[in-house]
């Protein structure tokens, strides 16, 4: 049991506390309720940009890093489609420093144009290197606009295109700024060697004197129901020749989002799975396969990835892929293969709360879904699946017009043994 108090300033910021005496740290995890579905489509990557941005001097802290480094804190960031989270962690006695820096660049950035040209370039590098420049790395970049079409998750966090980050200027930079990083769209958890009472009395002294901002009303483009199935291939100097299908499923949010994982989980998570077992133990079509739910907030996909062993035909490959999808839509799951991945899923829904940040961000998404106390009800929530429930998810997102599927193939010349083998050692 992960035990919180939680509070609102008078300026929206909502903020949880979680104590726990017996670690010397002190966490704090600012979560901002935007991702990348909050970009408009000729401005993409801004979200993502921004979390560079917040590190790039503040409005009276030129260096974000310099004086949290002196109190023996270290810190990062994330972007995903759905949220902007940042996170510090310090010995507890120092834990007001962190509350100066965040509560800081809340406040407003400094906006400069050298810091927006610095960071502008680091995003254009990282896109290049990430997803133009690596083997396999624009495959979301074309799975997402071929699963989506109206959706905004059609796009990658990176953004849709290079030119979209080369192009930014800062009248678009601030007012994402002014729309998105405020006190009501964001989301405080402090957690650690620290009372309630301190941690109230910090973000009321650090956090409260902000202006409260305009809280961010979502009206995002539904996706319409995919009615027929859809095939991408493409050809790239990549070692092996990969499979991609994915599915829509529901939201994060949904009361039927736990079958609709752990049926992922059935098909493709572990050495033990369906897929595993079939395509890359018996049949030994695959080198390696899996299959993941995205966990989105909103509709997301299951998505199924391999990547097929040398000289192997990935039609042949695919239907493969397919005829296990259709078997699991034409029977129950046994009692012992449901209740084994119930178990993995419990077991790693527990090892994600040993570590005290883990928890500060599980509160945060949770606070964020709608109910704090999310990250004491999930198991409940995985071991209240029934068979019928797998079932039911299975005829309805495993529907062949449903998927879309990409072909990523090997270059002609370098589909090779030796890069296999290459590819086998660093796994």
């Amino acid at each position: 049991m992960i035990h919180f108090k939680e509070f609102t300033l008078d300026n929206g910021l909502r903020c949880l506390v979680h104590e726990d005496p017996t670690t010397p740290l002190a966490v704090l995890n600012v979560l901002y309720n935007v991702g990348s579905r909050d970009e408009d489509e000729q401005h993409t990557g801004f979200a993502h940009l921004f979390e560079h941005l917040m590190f790039s001097g503040s409005v009276n802290i030129a260096n974000y890093d310099e004086p949290l480094q002196q109190a023996g804190g270290e810190n990062n960031a994330f972007t995903s489609p759905d949220i902007t989270n940042y996170y510090l962690t310090v010995p507890a006695q120092n834990i007001e420093t962190g509350f100066w820096l965040e509560s800081d660049r809340m406040l407003s950035l400094a906006f400069s144009e050298h810091g927006l040209e610095v960071q502008r370039k680091v995003v254009v590098e990282e896109f290049k290197q990430n997803y133009l420049n690596q083997p396999y790395g624009d495959v979301w970049l074309k799975l997402r606009p071929l699963a989506y079409k109206t959706h905004p998750y059609k796009w990658a966090t990176i953004g849709k295109e290079i030119s979209h980050i080369e192009n930014a200027v800062m009248d678009d930079v601030r007012a994402f700024f002014l729309k998105h990083y405020s006190p009501a769209n964001a989301i405080l958890v402090v957690g650690g060697n620290i009372t309630f009472e301190r941690a109230k009395k910090l973000a009321e002294k650090w956090f409260g004197p902000i202006p409260g901002g305009v809280k961010y009303e979502r009206n995002l483009p539904q996706e319409p129901r995919q009615t027929e199935a859809r095939l991408l291939e493409v050809e790239a100097e990549v070692p092996l020749t990969a499979l991609y299908k994915a599915y829509h499923m529901p939201a994060r949010t949904s009361p039927e989002y736990y079958a609709a994982d752990l049926l992922g989980d059935i098909l493709g998570r572990g050495d033990s799975s369906r897929l595993y077992n079939e395509l890359v133990k018996e049949q030994k079509l695959f080198n390696s396969v899996s299959a993941f739910a995205t966990g989105s907030l909103e509709p997301g996909l299951l998505v199924v990835q391999g990547k097929l062993n040398v000289g192997v035909d990935p039609k042949v490959a695919n239907a493969a892929v397919e005829a296990i999808v259709e078997k699991m839509r034409s029977e129950h799951v046994t009692p012992e293969e449901l209740q084994k991945v119930k178990n993995q899923a419990e077991t790693s829904i527990v090892f994600s709360e040993i570590e005290l940040l883990n928890r500060a961000m599980n509160l945060a998404f949770g606070k964020l879904m709608g109910n704090p106390n999310f990250i004491n009800e999930e198991g409940a929530l995985v071991q209240a699946v029934t068979s019928e429930d797998i079932y039911h998810q299975a005829q309805e997102i495993l529907r062949p017009d449903n998927c879309s599927t990409l072909i990523y193939k090997a270059a002609p010349g370098n589909e090779a043994q030796e890069e296999l083998e290459e590819v086998l050692e660093e796994n």
